[in-house]
């Protein structure tokens, strides 16, 4: 057999889904069960003591019938007006009076002699509940909300009247176990119709599933079934459980109004790496990582072009601005001095965002659904600075030329050495020649090629012919360089993504499993 999980257990569980809801899902159902917290915890301080309401409509005897279990006129009866304006209280013992003051009981009557077998009893006769003063039937309603045990009194003229059974009877129906039902007036019906109208009102309240709760005919004039219902309270007193067994039905159905926003267990998906890949991708393109990528493959062919370039050029290139020095990219203090993402991008960017949403979403209630469309989107008003910052401080692979690329940038210089040597040889020919000299100095040729000439020629197109043949070499390079970095940008906006995005996602689907496992064990 199943043991009763105990009222504390119940409570921490509560407790439990009422925090992981607070604050992400807005529904009243949080509020009604924050408020039986806090009803719970100054219940349990007030001791065990049994805090019986007797309830009912104007002249149905219900303070007559308090005045017979009383054994004294402490509540005034009446038929055509309701006369109780205010609870009354009797009190079987002492100590009473802290419970009383929670309970803002203000009329109290303790009793000289107290029934041994009533001892810790506080009876209330609650206003009428039909009143026609409101604050009458306000106060009703407080006062069912916090007492142990509540006795119904009907009468056979209004037994069915659907303000009682519609408003009180039904909805407390997980409180049968704290509820009894009294036909009072029995003696002005014959025994047949006591009988039928007894069936018929059994009937009805086991439609409305109060088939657990007693239900006793007595009459408060006569004292007829006075002894059943005076029995009924003996055995909740000497039990000292009434305060729990509220306590419990109230968590009961709390919990089970709270279930309502629960999905059960299977519902919410794991995102899947499409959902991730799309939005990493669409996060990626709005941040600039494409124009980060292709900035970086240009001035990575730029210097590599004047590392291998002819030396006499070079100074060209450093006349146009570095296209990566002006994003201001790789100082994660600093913003980057990329365009903001365009419409077409952010409309993108939504769009991935909303069917990862979704899919996390899928099958979960819709206070659920409505928190996760919060979280993004408040999440989202600050995505384009974090995104900056991380594509800002995004290491994009080492800044140093090549060993190969300064390998033949030197023997680039010593080309243009041996086509300046041939130049300036020719120059001091040319020289000799104009003063008759170039008959006295010989001139060594390879195959019948002057060697100033050859130095001349083949420095020059040997250098422009490498400077040519280097480039895709070089562009091949930039581009390994680019894709490394592209990584790295992406694996940065990964991160954001998963911080700012999925991550409060995938939080949201654990704090579901957490609250629906809470209120489960709340309700067992």
């Amino acid at each position: 057999m199943r043991r009763e999980l105990p009222l504390t257990d119940r409570l921490t569980a509560l407790r439990k889904a009422v925090e992981v809801a607070e604050g992400r899902i807005e529904v009243p159902e949080v509020g009604r069960a924050r408020t039986l917290l806090a009803k719970a915890g100054a219940r349990e301080a007030l001791g065990d003591a049994t805090v019986v309401a007797l309830a009912g409509a104007t002249g149905s005897g219900k303070s007559t019938l308090f005045n017979a279990l009383s054994g004294s006129e402490v509540s005034s009866p009446g038929v055509r007006r309701p006369t109780t304006g205010v609870a009354h209280a009797t009190v079987w013992g002492e100590g009473a009076d802290r419970l009383l003051d929670w309970l803002e009981v203000p009329r109290r009557h303790v009793l000289e002699r107290p029934d041994p077998a009533l001892q810790g009893l506080v009876l209330l006769d609650l206003p009428d509940h039909d009143s026609t003063k409101l604050e009458h039937r306000l106060e009703v309603d407080r006062l069912v909300e916090l007492v142990d045990v509540l006795v119904w009194v009907l009468d056979p003229q209004k037994y069915a009247d659907a303000a009682v059974h519609d408003r009180y009877l039904a909805p407390h129906a997980d409180h049968a176990e704290v509820l009894l039902v009294v036909l009072n007036q029995i003696d002005r019906l014959d025994e047949r119709a006591a009988k039928e109208c007894l069936v018929d009102l059994r009937g009805l309240l086991d439609r409305e599933g109060l088939d657990a709760a007693p239900l006793l005919a007595v009459s408060a004039r006569t004292g007829e079934g006075l002894p059943d219902l005076h029995a009924e309270l003996v055995a909740r007193v000497r039990a000292r459980r009434a305060a729990t067994d509220r306590l419990t039905a109230d968590v009961r159905t709390a919990a089970t109004a709270l279930g309502a926003h629960c999905g059960g267990e299977a519902a919410g998906n794991e995102l899947g790496r499409q959902e991730r890949s799309a939005l990493t991708a669409a996060l990626a393109t709005a941040a600039g990582v494409p124009v980060v990528v292709s900035a970086l493959e240009r001035s990575t062919r730029r210097r590599g072009t004047a590392s291998t370039g002819w030396p006499l050029v070079r100074w060209v290139r450093k006349l146009r601005p570095d296209p990566l020095a002006r994003l201001h990219v790789g100082d994660s203090a600093a913003r980057t001095s990329l365009q903001p993402a365009t419409p077409v991008q952010q409309a993108a960017v939504t769009t991935a965002l909303r069917r990862a949403r979704d899919r996390a979403g899928e099958g979960l209630p819709q206070a659920w659904r409505d928190d996760l469309r919060r979280t993004v989107d408040v999440r989202e008003e600050r995505l384009a600075d974090e995104l900056d910052r991380a594509v800002a401080g995004t290491d994009l692979g080492p800044d140093r030329t090549p060993l190969w690329q300064r390998m033949l940038g030197g023997l680039q210089w010593l080309l243009l050495l041996a086509a300046v040597t041939g130049a300036l040889w020719l120059l001091a020919l040319v020289a000799l020649a104009y003063l008759q000299l170039d008959d006295v100095v010989p001139l060594p040729k390879v195959e019948g090629i002057p060697l100033p000439t050859l130095l001349l020629g083949a420095g020059l197109l040997a250098g422009a012919l490498l400077a040519v043949l280097v480039r895709p070499l070089v562009a091949a390079s930039a581009r390994r360089r680019g894709r490394a970095a592209e990584r790295r940008l992406r694996v940065a906006v990964a991160e954001v993504a998963f911080a700012e995005l999925l991550e409060p996602v995938e939080q949201a689907r654990t704090d579901h499993a957490t609250f629906c496992a809470a209120l489960a064990r709340a309700r067992s």
